[in-house]
């Protein structure tokens, strides 16, 4: 009696190799038994997450829009953050140019000092001289008038209104009220008062960008006025120097003679 597995064809497979062949394949990108379980529960979980980005429940909606609002909120308040340091770098910078302004302005009244004295100098060197000599004037281009004063609402004047209206804690539009939520508040109440702090938040925005405005107009208008006050200064500056040189001049001929 023959052998079950028995066959007269030599390259007939045993069960054994039949087995063997199942459980092997030529391509040696299939996934064994790990991978296969491991795209399982991939597979699963993108199904599972599928149905619940499909199927989601009234709670889970409701904390994503609480969730949502409240990080609003925390952006809105950023923006406000950076709005008042921007401020406050303005209003060094506005004080920095008042600064400057009132320092050109007491070199101006200095050059307008030295233009008295200088006057006074060439009338003593005027006189000097011989009998039959003539009386030595100094020629003049222009007048020293000192430094120009310009008319108007000073930014120096809005720089300390506001930071007294700040130490005097008049500005409470800009800090917004703190809330405390009640624990039975529900999501929808939780939304309204995110809004209602973002709106808030959103004022004061508003009023410190109409600050910020103002203050970049006042910085043109020092910026301008320092500008014109440096070419009035550097015309007079100029003009000191050249009655100078005259003076200098008249007195070394007088100290030949």
């Amino acid at each position: 009696m023959a052998a079950k597995n028995f066959s007269l064809n030599p390259f007939d497979d045993t069960d054994d190799e039949k087995e063997a062949a199942k459980n092997f394949s030529l391509n040696p990108f299939d996934d064994d038994d790990d991978d296969k379980e491991v795209e399982k529960t991939f597979t699963s979980s993108l199904k599972f997450s599928d149905a619940k980005e499909n199927h989601q429940t009234v709670q889970e909606l409701e904390s994503y829009a609480v969730y949502e609002s409240e990080e609003t909120t925390k952006t809105v308040k950023g923006c406000l953050k950076v709005a008042e340091e921007i401020r406050c770098d303005a209003t060094k910078t506005l004080v920095m140019l008042n600064e400057q302004r009132d320092q050109i302005t007491r070199t101006h009244h200095k050059a307008v000092d030295i233009d008295h004295h200088l006057s006074r100098g060439e009338k003593i060197l005027g006189r000097l001289g011989g009998i039959f000599s003539r009386t030595w004037k100094p020629k003049k281009t222009r007048s020293i008038n000192g430094p120009v004063i310009t008319k108007g609402d000073s930014p120096k004047r809005r720089v300390i209104n506001l930071k007294t209206r700040e130490n005097l804690g008049l500005n409470h539009s800009l800090k917004p009220k703190s809330r405390t939520l009640a624990e039975s508040v529900d999501a929808y109440q939780k939304t309204q008062m995110e809004i209602a702090k973002q709106d808030e938040v959103l004022s004061n925005l508003s009023n410190l960008l109409g600050e910020l405005k103002n203050m970049a107009v006042d910085m043109g208008t020092a910026m301008e006025s320092e500008n014109h006050g440096l070419d009035h200064l550097q015309d007079d500056v100029d003009e000191l120097n050249y009655r100078v040189k005259q003076s200098n001049q008249r007195a070394r001929r007088l100290l030949r003679k």
